[in-house]
């Protein structure tokens, strides 16, 4: 592993456009993130946006779908990617799979995520995207938000690093208000939280 400079290497898993993907590039860039350095970009999906961002950005690609591997041989061949990148923290960024308990366990507090609502508000199996927004909407709430903690077999279940509260207006649509809670909540505490656990690990602290 590159231990230059004294940061970690960070991947980052997506499957999307990527905007909070971009969120971390401007971010390490602008020395937001300097625990860590984004070096590698795995894809579920050979024409995500995500990839010409991470590719803009100079920084390396894979695609590792379950339509080529399976997804037993998908977890297989990410981790080996892993490894080969010498990678200490995993970003989820969109990722659209849900992962084993087995990769999970060997990546222990080494996995973040950032869900678009406070947990434990709108998570779990079936809670992701817009589906998300429609639900908070349907409930009537009046402050909703985003979250960013690790990773284990369950799924939004693992601890909290970080979160972002985000008013609700009355007119909201879903596509309107996943815009203002990515905005002003996912683009600005994933970066910090990656920074946060990059740093801790760094320093052994986890």
């Amino acid at each position: 592993m590159d231990t230059s400079e004294n940061r970690i290497n960070i991947a980052v898993l997506v499957s999307g456009g990527g905007t909070n993907l971009q969120a971390l590039i401007d971010a390490e860039k602008a020395g937001r993130v300097k625990s860590g350095r984004l070096a590698l970009v795995i894809s579920s999906k050979p024409d995500a946006y995500a990839l010409v961002r991470a590719q803009e950005a100079g920084i390396p690609t894979e695609v590792v779908s379950k339509k080529q591997y399976g997804s037993e041989g998908m977890e297989k061949h990410i981790r080996r990617l892993l490894e080969m990148y010498g990678i200490k923290l995993i970003v989820l960024a969109g990722f659209m799979s849900i992962l084993s308990r087995e990769f999970t366990t060997a990546y222990d507090h080494r996995i973040i995520n950032v869900h678009p609502s406070l947990i434990p508000s709108f998570c779990g199996e079936g809670f992701y995207g817009l589906h998300v927004h429609e639900a908070a909407l349907a409930k009537g709430v009046r402050i909703t938000g985003a979250t960013v903690h690790f990773v284990n077999e369950i799924p939004d279940g693992g601890d909290i690093i970080e979160q972002k509260a985000v008013r609700v207006f009355d007119g909201d649509t879903p596509e309107r208000l996943q815009k203002r809670v990515m905005r002003q909540a996912e683009w600005k505490i994933l970066p910090a939280a990656t920074e946060t656990v990059a740093r801790k690990i760094l320093k052994g602290e986890i």
